[in-house]
């Protein structure tokens, strides 16, 4: 992004400018990056200014990746794929090229709808996962525990409430509705107010241990060490990218006062900013633990019950 989360499709330039000199006609260009509606054909006229020799003599089509962090080779080749080209001979054309490694069904498409298929994807998940969040935070003040309230819930046939947490992270649903709020403002209100919930859920998971400090102070007169469980965006991954939790750390360490704090990511050998500890160490000496992603080594710890547990990804749901 650029100034208030407008979209920078510089990377993708670059990347054009860099192969124009290379094309030749009947050569295939696709865009694979998740990007704003309308930039393939952007990158279509930019070709065309440059090599005019080359205009409806090269294929444009847009693909985007649908693959899943920790799962990539798999789902790249048995995943579905949306393929948009500018005109139907490119998007014949790409569809022939994927056929050769892609074992999943070829949708054809236009670029344009192509385009704002991935952002509708990810934009989905935003919103589906800003009504749990914000479903934690009314049941936080009602004395509702959120997760059998969820649980409860989905016992409807028809009702299928994701599982909140302490924000949403990654490249993508952090990210990609951003490009339709930033390009249709007027009309992306529940889009745009999904990101609110998300961000604003990090910060109140933040606020919320600052609360368990205190009041651990004024209850035991002395100051707490404190475990902060998860750097990942995601259960069981090593990628930190627009991670919630490492917002969280980062928030939560601002506000340090000389509290022993125990940094935890077992998907992580190390870390140029934190100083990692063991997950096994870090639960027995700390006097507030705090659940951030709920990672799988996390989920059989034994933890005495004087520990004050502050559970933001459903643990012990």
């Amino acid at each position: 992004f650029k100034g208030n989360h407008e979209p920078d499709i510089s990377y993708v330039e670059a990347a054009t400018k860099e192969i124009i000199p290379h094309l030749k006609e009947n050569d295939l260009y696709i865009i694979e990056s998740t990007s704003p509606v309308g930039t393939t054909e952007k990158m279509r006229d930019y070709i065309y200014t440059e090599r005019p020799e080359l205009e409806n003599k090269i294929h444009i089509a847009y693909c985007p990746e649908r693959v899943l962090p920790g799962n990539v080779m798999y789902e790249l080749v048995h995943n579905d794929r949306v393929i948009g080209g500018v005109d139907k001979a490119s998007t014949q054309k790409a569809i022939a090229f994927y056929k050769d490694f892609v074992k999943g069904e070829l949708h054809a498409t236009n670029a344009r709808t192509a385009e704002m298929c991935k952002l509708t994807e990810n934009s989905s998940r935003d919103v589906q996962i800003a009504f749990a969040n914000e479903l934690s935070l009314i049941c936080d003040k009602a004395g509702i525990n959120v997760w059998e309230l969820i649980n409860l819930a989905n016992k409807h046939p028809r009702v299928n409430i994701l599982q909140p947490g302490c924000g949403v992270g990654g490249h993508c649903i952090a990210v990609d509705p951003y490009f339709i709020v930033s390009e249709f403002p007027m009309e992306s209100q529940i889009i745009g107010k999904a990101r609110e919930i998300n961000n604003y859920k990090s910060f109140w998971c933040a606020e919320q241990v600052v609360k368990a400090k205190q009041e651990f102070e004024l209850k035991h007169h002395r100051k707490p060490s404190i475990a902060l469980m998860g750097l990942a965006f995601k259960p069981n991954i090593d990628d930190l990218r627009e991670s919630p939790a490492k917002y969280i750390v980062q928030r939560v360490l601002q506000n340090a006062q000389d509290e022993d704090y125990y940094i935890v990511e077992p998907n992580v050998e190390s870390h140029q900013v934190f100083k990692l500890t063991d997950y096994n160490e870090a639960t027995k000496k700390a006097d507030i633990i705090v659940f951030l992603v709920a990672h799988n080594e996390f989920k059989n710890l034994e933890i005495s019950e004087e520990k004050v547990v502050l559970d933001f990804c459903g643990i012990y749901k």
